[in-house]
């Protein structure tokens, strides 16, 4: 039987992807006894679960009046972005002298699938692979800390993630990643940090976008 920590984990990944989907859209009030109910889930694992989206600003509490999907947070997300950025860039510093040959190929074989994905305009598919593929240099890093930043910011930039990968310039990202696996690959770590930077900077774009109009969700 799962614990209560992997029963909110699984809350929290489907609320937010509801979020990031738009099946929850910004302004919706939402309640632990509903959501469990949709969920299959205890109230305790939902409400646990929407303490971690308030802090990660996907939603909005005011005890005893209403829980709502949080409006679209451009400051929220533009720091997030800062932050996010940071994290993977210090993960590309730190796993490039432990990153194995059987890594990269897994790099690899995750950019594949992305470039599949991203093809087929199958946005959900194009994200969990880019997931795997930032996910390999993460766990090569073997620092735990960068894991629990990015688990709190990550979410808040995740609608600007679906917007890049729905969009044309998505398709930037697959020469992206083949970029920096090769700098890893040749040993070249500086390299790589700078493109894992530039990577994680391009999407300053959509957040210029976002300042200049309305929320597009």
């Amino acid at each position: 039987m799962p614990d209560a920590v992997a029963l909110r984990d699984r809350a929290f990944r489907a609320i937010c992807d509801a979020i990031m989907a738009g099946s929850l859209r910004p302004g919706t009030e939402v309640s632990d006894t509903g959501l469990a109910a949709c969920l299959g889930l205890d109230r305790a694992s939902v409400r646990q679960a929407l303490i971690q989206l308030e802090q990660a600003e996907l939603v909005r509490v005011e005890s005893g009046r209403y829980t709502m999907v949080s409006p679209g947070d451009l400051h929220a997300s533009r720091v997030a972005h800062s932050v996010i950025t940071a994290m993977h860039e210090l993960a590309a510093q730190e796993a490039g002298p432990r990153l194995t040959p059987a890594d990269l190929d897994a790099m690899r074989h995750a950019n594949t699938v992305f470039d599949r994905a991203l093809r087929a305009d199958d946005v959900d598919a194009a994200m969990a692979a880019d997931d795997r593929f930032h996910g390999v240099v993460l766990a090569a890093s073997g620092n735990v800390h960068l894991r629990t930043v990015l688990k709190q910011f990550t979410p808040t930039l995740r609608r600007i993630v679906r917007m890049r990968f729905a969009s044309l310039s998505g398709r930037d990202s697959v020469l992206q990643h083949e970029h920096i696996v090769e700098l890893f690959a040749a040993g070249d770590l500086d390299g790589a940090v700078a493109a894992t930077r530039t990577h994680w900077q391009t999407l300053a774009v959509l957040l210029d976008v976002l300042g200049s109009g309305p929320d597009p969700a």
